[in-house]
């Protein structure tokens, strides 16, 4: 048995890494730590069904013939696999991009000083002519951007650019990289940070929840969009605003921040001389007060208009669903036959719960295989309806770590959205 490991605490250049290394070695085993940085654990929770991956604890450790690491060249970094290190029949590959020497003694290497081990994987599978997907994509470039500091690191090298320019020949998609990276900031940026939650005003417009800050600042302060990005993830609102003024030049720049499809916070900069796209926009306007601009900014709000994409339009219909006394048995396999990962449970028009296949895997006696759906089924379903927004749907998701919302309309059930759905949505993709 072969098996491909990250270090412990997986960031995204680890995360990519293990993808990467699942392709050249389609045989192994990839291993997911119990050790995951926050924002990479809400990645995977929203892509589960398309990256999965075994853990240590499900593992005979005497049936491991070869060990894949990757992003790592000491034994200390890995969790759980302390035991191989005294076997001498083991084969060893390492893949890391860290300058200094380990203590695993590998029988092949791929070790080069580059930005990011996703680079040394992409290069591989790019003269392996691996195809890949956008989101395998995406999720590589995320690697190599988080370990390059987005390219700019002393450390990032011509090659990790080229093999970012390749992925993004592949489709990347840098707003959704752009919603998964975190950038760093210093002490500066995080004195503007507290200062704008100090000051933060919240607004409801149009339907959207927005928030809006005002400061003074001097001279030219590098990171702004970073700050108002962070600050609206923090006071959790659709679209933030920040105004900056500068009175030493008599100027404000506006900056402002979506992160809901349907609100473009370039077209409201656009009105206000500025520009930007969906997800961000910025404006530099001369001779100006705050208090002004922040009345210009609402009715320029309010005169916005555009439809946002609603549940409704991307909804599956009409929905398969199984009754609560249906055989566990029966459902793996009509699950197995469609290639669902669940189903809604029905008594008549009546919604009564929600099976997917996590409940299969919890049998573990013949008998359970014969026992009826409603023995093992949720019976607590989350719902929405169809005149909710993807991006709320996706929020649903991720809090409440399910893989699929009903969608009900006067008690009756018109349809479904799944991750899947949602993914097709945010990659732009055309389903098979």
């Amino acid at each position: 048995m072969q098996i491909i490991v990250p270090h412990k605490n997986v960031d995204f250049d680890a995360l990519a890494s293990l993808v990467a290394a699942s392709l050249l070695y389609p045989e192994a085993t990839p291993l997911m730590p119990t050790s995951v940085n926050p924002n990479v654990r809400s990645f995977l929770s929203i892509h589960k069904d398309i990256f999965t991956f075994d853990t240590i604890k499900n593992l005979d450790l005497a049936s491991v013939t070869s060990l894949v690491v990757v992003d790592a060249n000491r034994w200390i970094r890995l969790e759980g696999v302390g035991p191989l290190m005294e076997r001498e029949d083991l084969e060893v590959h390492v893949w890391d991009h860290h300058p200094e020497i380990g203590d695993i003694h590998p029988a092949w290497a791929c070790q080069d000083a580059v930005g990011a081990a996703s680079t040394l994987l992409v290069e591989a599978l790019r003269s392996a002519c691996v195809e890949i997907s956008p989101i395998q994509s995406t999720l590589f470039l995320a690697g190599i951007y988080e370990d390059t500091g987005h390219l700019t690191f002393p450390s990032t090298t011509a090659r990790d650019l080229r093999a970012a320019a390749y992925l993004l020949e592949k489709h990347a998609d840098l707003k959704v990289i752009q919603t998964i990276l975190r950038p760093t900031y210093g002490p500066k940026q995080k004195d503007i940070l507290f200062r704008m939650l100090a000051d933060t005003k919240r607004i409801k417009l149009n339907g959207y929840r927005m928030s809006l800050s005002k400061m003074d600042i001097e001279g030219h302060v590098p990171g702004l969009a970073e700050v108002v990005s962070m600050y609206r993830n923090v006071v959790n609102v659709d679209v933030a605003f920040g105004i900056f003024r500068d009175a030493r030049k008599d100027r404000c720049m506006v900056i402002g921040r979506s992160g809901v499809d349907s609100f473009d916070v370039g077209a409201v900069m656009r009105v206000m001389g500025g520009g930007g796209h969906a997800g961000a926009g910025s404006a530099m306007i001369k001779s100006a007060n705050p208090d002004g601009i922040e009345t210009w900014l609402s009715e320029a709000i309010q005169d916005y208009r555009q439809l946002p994409v609603q549940i409704s339009d991307l909804m599956s219909f009409p929905v398969d669903s199984v009754s609560p006394d249906t055989p566990m048995e029966e459902l793996a396999s009509i699950l197995d036959e469609k290639g669902y990962s669940g189903m809604v449970v029905m008594e008549g028009e009546k919604l009564v719960g929600i099976i997917s296949r996590r409940d299969l895997n919890k049998l573990n006696k013949k008998i359970q295989w014969k026992s009826p759906v409603k023995a093992f089924m949720s019976r607590k379903v989350i719902t929405v309806t169809p005149m909710h927004s993807v991006a709320e749907a996706m929020r649903i998701l991720i809090k409440h770590d399910i893989g699929r919302l009903p969608v009900v309309e006067n008690d009756r059930v018109i349809g479904i959205i799944s991750r899947s759905d949602a993914m097709i949505y945010y990659y732009d993709l055309i389903p098979e």
